[in-house]
């Protein structure tokens, strides 16, 4: 990342005024960490906290669930299952309606599959590392204001993924399920046990066998093995 505008006296300065903004950085480059905390972390100049960092996806959803920053500066590749999995793991933070946890990728790629993965996985926006300070203290209290957020070149790859005229089919089995349901199908389609969902949706083993016995319903499906087929046939995993 560049310190292009960051070195100015400042930084951010009118994007902040009074207000404090909460983030994490989750990148598995601790000298990056290092050189974006440097760039923005001085909450006096920026208006930016840096609440906690993390190198990898059980560290990050870790310190996300116990600061629970308003938004995170997340990297796509993470040993653990990238980007996508913190997210998945984060869902139900991002889906709190009085505290929710944004997410802003932040890489250096800029691929258009790395792109579109973590939007539809739930992020906010998307910047490379090519940023400078200014526009990230921007573009961090953007997303903690629910803005989208996206360097001008990635923004082309959203809107061709989402303008798609073809609407997606409607599958009434799915539309039966409720959001946790879902995730817990998901989940077990994956190849979760019961105890390691639990941990992850922060919910007790009890409440975990009955949403699959409610998905196993809904669905008219017998066990696990066909239910695991059932989400890979349309691509749920």
């Amino acid at each position: 990342m560049t310190s292009e505008g960051a070195q100015q006296d400042g930084t951010g300065s009118e994007a902040a005024g009074d207000r404090t903004v909460r983030v994490v950085l989750v990148d598995d480059h601790r000298m990056f960490r290092t050189g974006v905390q440097a760039e923005i972390g001085e909450t006096g100049r920026t208006g930016v906290e840096v609440v906690g960092e993390a190198a990898d996806v059980d560290q990050a959803v870790t310190v996300i669930t116990t600061t629970r920053p308003e938004v995170v500066l997340l990297d796509v590749h993470l040993p653990g299952g990238g980007g996508v999995e913190v997210l998945r793991r984060s869902a139900a933070m991002m889906a709190d309606a009085e505290r929710p946890v944004r997410f802003l990728a932040l890489s250096v790629s800029d691929a258009a599959e790395d792109v579109i993965g973590v939007i539809r996985g739930g992020a906010r926006g998307y910047v490379t590392k090519t940023i400078t300070g200014t526009d990230l203290v921007d573009a961090v209290f953007r997303v903690a204001d629910g803005d989208a957020v996206f360097s001008p070149r990635l923004a082309g790859f959203v809107l061709d993924a989402f303008a798609s005229t073809d609407a997606p089919p409607i599958d009434e089995d799915l539309d039966r399920l409720t959001q946790r349901e879902r995730e817990v199908l998901r989940l077990i389609a994956r190849g979760y046990a019961y105890k390691e969902i639990a941990k992850q949706l922060f919910i007790s083993v009890k409440t975990v066998e009955s949403h699959v016995s409610a998905v196993l319903r809904k669905l008219q499906l017998s066990n696990r093995h066909e239910l695991t087929r059932w989400a890979a046939a349309r691509r749920l995993v």
